[in-house]
């Protein structure tokens, strides 16, 4: 088990969040909401991640060892499948044990679930297969692929303490709510004041951080370009290590700015949100 693993999932163990009894409203990609959560939940779960010591000596846990690597470092384990410069982790913070950015943490019991996006329902591999095409801006991970099957498995691992039928009050992203309308120019200088030095002043990355925009970058069909998602998603972790330090407003005007940048296209657009519903801030 790597340190970071290790380190990780010790202090969300050790620290666990009790969330209250009316969680704050979520953002998630696809602003769907699960049906077993409205209709049959027993209560709010506690985020508490497994200990490390749970990882079984066997197949299963070099399935859920090599997950968390194609996790952590997609660009070498997953390379086949990745067309641009990211990680999950990018966004699924700390190995999706962050619960502030998508953690994974219990969504494993969510699936199979219906996504308005795709308009139909779902297995929690599809939903990475969809991560592999849009976020990372490369191709599905074969059916039976033993790296899809140990992304799988690292996830329903660190799922494997929720009860049934709980609820996931941590699913998705802390959902910012403004009626401020995004100022480009403004979020312009935001990000050159508080963005540059991990992302670039051309947004094309660091060692610290990856690409906001460019080829290299997440395509038009990512959650992540959508300005509510982003300036959600900047609000509660942005700059790293000090999320909650931008304002509302400069949280909604650099997601604009940044997603007013050339980034590649997603030619299956054309089949999303085949019933309609879609949301007004898809950028296509």
């Amino acid at each position: 088990m790597t340190r970071p693993l290790i380190a990780g999932v010790v202090l969300l163990s050790v620290l666990p969040v009790t969330i209250s009894c009316v969680p704050p409203s979520r953002v998630s990609g696809s602003e769907e909401r699960v049906g077993r959560q409205s209709t049959e939940a027993t209560g709010n779960a506690l985020f508490a991640p497994p200990s490390p010591e749970t990882i079984p000596g066997d197949l299963r846990g070099e399935q859920i060892r090599l997950g968390y690597k194609m996790i952590v470092d997609t660009q070498e384990y997953g390379k086949r499948y990745v067309g641009n410069a990211l990680n999950c982790t990018n966004c699924h913070l700390d190995a999706g044990l962050n619960p502030n950015s998508a953690s994974f943490v219990g969504i494993g019991m969510l699936y199979p679930q219906y996504r308005e996006r795709a308009g139909r329902q779902m297995t929690l591999a599809d939903q990475i297969n969809e991560c592999f095409k849009r976020s990372m801006n490369g191709k599905p991970l074969p059916p039976d692929s033993v790296k899809l099957t140990a992304i799988v498995a690292y996830i329903e691992w660190l799922s494997q303490s929720m009860p049934p039928g709980s609820v996931i009050p941590w699913r998705g992203i802390p959902r910012l709510t403004t009626t401020h309308q995004p100022d480009q120019p403004n979020g312009k200088k935001v990000f050159e004041k508080k963005c540059v030095f991990c992302h670039g002043s051309d947004g094309q990355g660091t060692m610290a951080a990856p690409p906001v925009w460019g080829p290299r970058s997440y395509n038009i069909g990512s959650a992540m370009a959508r300005v509510s998602v982003a300036a959600s998603f900047i609000k509660a972790n942005m700059p790293r290590g000090w999320g909650w330090t931008v304002t509302d407003d400069e949280a909604v005007d650099v997601a604009a700015y940044i997603n007013t940048q050339p980034r590649p296209d997603f030619l299956d657009k054309i089949h999303d949100w085949p019933k309609g519903n879609k949301p007004t801030d898809v950028p296509y």
